[in-house]
C-alpha cells in the first residue's frame, strides 16, 4: 500500500466535538427562534432570514466536504469545524443577549475573533503544521482581510445602508476591517507557535498523505 492510500485518523477529542454539535444545534435553534420573532432574537432589521440561510451554510460546510471528499482518507477535522461553527453562534448569541447595543466594545471584539477564528480553520484545514510562519501569516491575511471586506459589503446592503447608521459606516468599516486583519495575524502567529511546540497536529489528518515520509 503506498503513502497516498493510508487513512490516516486520530482519536477524536471528545470535549472539542461535543462543543462543536452543542453550538450547531444551539445556532440552528436561536436562528429558527430570530426568524419567527425577530424582535426576541435582537435581529430586527439586522437581515434574520439572511443569516438564517448563511449561516447553517457556513457551519455546515466543512461536515459535507469531509463526506463527499475526506471522509474515505481522514477522521473529521472538530476543532477548525468548531472554530467556524462558533463565528456564526456567537454573532447570533450575542444579538440574541443585546450585546451589541448594551456592551460597546462587543461589536470590535466579534470583528477581531471571528475573522481570526475565520482565518485559524483555513489555516488549520490547509496548511501543514511544517509550514513556515511567512506562510501562515500570507494565508491568515489572505483569509481574513477578504473575509472581512466581504462581510462589510454584506452589512452594508443587509441593514446599514437604509439606516441612520449610514452616517458613521465609513468610520466603523474601517475599524471593522482592521480589527478583521488583526485578528487574522494574532491567529496565524498563536497556530504557528502551538505547532513548534507539538500542538494542533492532528486537526488536518487529510494532509499527512502529502508529506513525504
Amino acid at each position: 500500500m503506498t503513502d497516498a492510500a493510508v487513512v490516516v485518523r486520530y482519536p477524536t477529542p471528545i470535549v472539542v466535538r461535543s462543543a462543536d454539535i452543542c453550538a450547531k444545534g444551539l445556532l440552528v435553534l436561536l436562528l429558527l427562534l430570530a426568524v419567527l420573532d425577530p424582535d426576541s432574537g435582537g435581529l430586527r432589521d439586522k437581515a434574520a432570514e439572511a443569516r438564517a440561510i448563511g449561516y447553517p451554510l457556513a457551519s455546515f460546510t466543512i461536515p459535507v466536504v469531509w463526506l463527499l471528499v475526506w471522509k474515505e482518507r481522514a477522521s473529521f477535522p472538530w476543532l477548525p469545524d468548531l472554530m467556524v461553527t462558533l463565528t456564526c453562534f456567537t454573532d447570533i448569541l450575542g444579538n440574541r443577549m443585546d450585546l451589541y447595543d448594551t456592551i460597546t466594545w462587543f461589536d470590535d471584539l466579534m470583528h477581531f475573533a471571528n475573522t481570526g477564528l475565520i482565518a485559524g480553520a483555513v489555516i488549520l484545514l490547509t496548511l501543514h503544521h511544517s509550514a513556515t510562519r511567512l506562510r501562515v501569516v500570507e494565508r491568515a491575511l489572505a483569509v481574513g482581510a477578504t473575509a472581512a471586506i466581504l462581510w462589510e459589503i454584506a452589512e452594508y446592503f443587509a441593514f446599514i445602508s437604509g439606516h441612520s447608521e449610514r452616517a458613521f459606516a465609513y468610520e466603523d468599516t474601517l475599524g471593522d476591517l482592521g480589527l478583521g486583519v488583526l485578528g487574522s495575524v494574532v491567529a496565524a502567529l498563536v497556530i504557528h507557535r502551538l505547532w513548534q511546540r507539538g500542538q494542533l497536529r492532528t486537526t488536518a489528518p487529510q494532509l499527512e498523505h502529502q508529506i513525504p515520509r
